[in-house]
């Protein structure tokens, strides 16, 4: 069972049941054993596999564990952990790539794998992805005369912690009321773990995992999803609210007055802190409006490098230019260290508490500094013709600075936006930035009606 659309740009997803099915998950184990065979000149692998929480998540991993090893390479089964843990796992054990079974904060019935070579460097639709597509479709899939070899690690959180521990001083992190919620997912095995080393007073909802979701779905970025944390964080008066998605590789923050704090800021911000670190580094970013992170990097003595939108793109750009940090609009937040280059949610959460303890202010004091724009958020179209929509952008704006990176980028004094196609669904989406409320309801309206044409 195949539904070839589950490969994605940055990972394969689809609903466990219906789009594939443990043979796939098998067979998919095989292929990445021959593919990364091939680009490692027939080298004895070794593989990382690790799971997530959902209710499939053990069967699915049982099977690809299977297929890795009649490949021949043998298997380091990392257990449940998240996805950032996976990424230091990969690198720490010095395999040579892994596999995480997760669909990130997709609903309950999906499930999916994301994929990395060495030093958990991603494997996307642009990298490889693809190939495996080609060898699992049409069955180019070769055993190994003796299987692999399977052991066993339950120790890479502990040693994820440690690690990241050794990048952040904590003895200045104040005495904070810190509420928690990571809908059920991933990012309650590293909250837990980071706080029980800090001097912080914890209030938890949504926090044993399930992979039901019975709290809410696990995806921060929904207004709907992150609404029990705003109510939660003025219910316990807490100083701060963190909230992570499904396999915990994205981190959202609500200050001590309820309100989202946007993540161009806190994107700003850490680069803003990984700029005292590394003075002068390349920081990156992706091309969805978000200027306060450029204004952050250029006033920190940083050098800003724009991005397409994508985790794995994003990490691809950020070691192929050489920057320290790096940050996307959906709440990904990556440090590029000497173990690797990927989402490092605990060190961040560290920057930011030890910062903010520094600073004296509460957390809206703090973030709100940095509220001088005005966004309209990510707006999603269904159209008929996607390139068609692009084009009407570039003839309407064409007076306008445009930049063809990632869809259409278009930047005006008062107003700046970008315009970008789904990559599998007939979908464009919008997101647009202005200097004031009233200029970013009229543009946004007047883009709109130009995609809509």
């Amino acid at each position: 069972m195949l539904n070839q659309n589950i490969f994605k740009a940055y990972d394969i997803r689809g609903i466990f049941g219906t789009d594939f099915d443990l043979d796939f998950a098998r067979e998919l184990g095989i292929a990445y054993v021959n593919f990364r065979s091939k680009e490692l000149s027939d080298k004895k692998l070794s593989v990382l596999i690790a799971a997530d929480m959902r209710l499939s998540s053990p069967e699915i991993k049982a099977a690809l564990i299977e297929g890795v090893l009649l490949a021949g390479a043998s298997v380091i089964d990392a257990g449940t952990i998240s996805t950032p843990t996976f990424y230091f796992a990969v690198s720490n054990s010095q395999a040579d790539g892994g596999i995480m079974v997760s669909a990130s904060h997709n609903p309950s019935e999906w499930n999916g794998f994301k994929i990395v070579r060495e030093k958990s460097l991603p494997i996307s639709n642009e990298s490889g992805l693809e190939d495996l597509k080609d060898l699992v479709v049409n069955k180019k899939l070769e055993l190994a005369d003796t299987k692999g070899e399977l052991t066993t690690r339950n120790d890479f959180l502990s040693l994820q912690i440690d690690h990241d521990f050794t990048l952040v001083n904590k003895d200045s992190i104040n005495s904070y009321v810190i509420a928690l919620d990571p809908a059920n997912g991933m990012g309650a095995q590293y909250l837990q773990e980071m706080f029980y080393k800090l001097n912080c007073e914890l209030h938890k909802i949504n926090f044993e995992l399930d992979g039901s979701f019975p709290g809410h779905e696990a995806d921060p970025l929904k207004p709907e999803n992150i609404e029990p944390l705003r109510e939660f964080v003025l219910e316990c008066g807490a100083d701060l609210g963190i909230a992570t998605d499904g396999d915990g590789d994205r981190v959202f923050f609500v200050d001590n007055e309820g309100q989202v704090i946007n993540p161009a800021i806190i994107r700003g911000v850490l680069a803003k802190l990984f700029l005292v670190d590394r003075p002068g580094s390349k920081i990156a970013y992706d091309v969805r409006p978000g200027r306060i992170t450029r204004d952050l990097i250029e006033e920190n003595g940083g050098m800003p490098i724009i991005t397409r939108v994508g985790h794995s793109l994003i990490k691809d750009q950020a070691v192929k230019e050489g920057a320290y940090f790096a940050g996307e609009s959906s709440g990904h937040f990556f440090l590029n260290e000497s173990i690797g280059c990927f989402e490092m949610p605990v060190v961040m959460i560290l920057k930011l508490l030890k910062d903010l303890s520094a600073s004296g202010l509460s957390s809206s004091e703090y973030f709100g500094r940095y509220n001088k724009y005005f966004q309209s958020g990510e707006i999603n179209l269904k159209v008929e013709d996607k390139e068609k929509v692009l084009e009407n952008i570039k003839t309407k704006y064409a007076n306008g600075k445009i930049s063809l990176l990632d869809g259409v980028s278009v930047e005006y004094p008062e107003f700046w936006f970008n315009v970008r196609c789904s990559n599998t669904e007939n979908v464009v989406r919008l997101n647009l930035e202005a200097l004031d409320f009233e200029t970013m309801e009229k543009k946004r309206d007047e883009v709109l009606g130009v995609m809509k044409k």
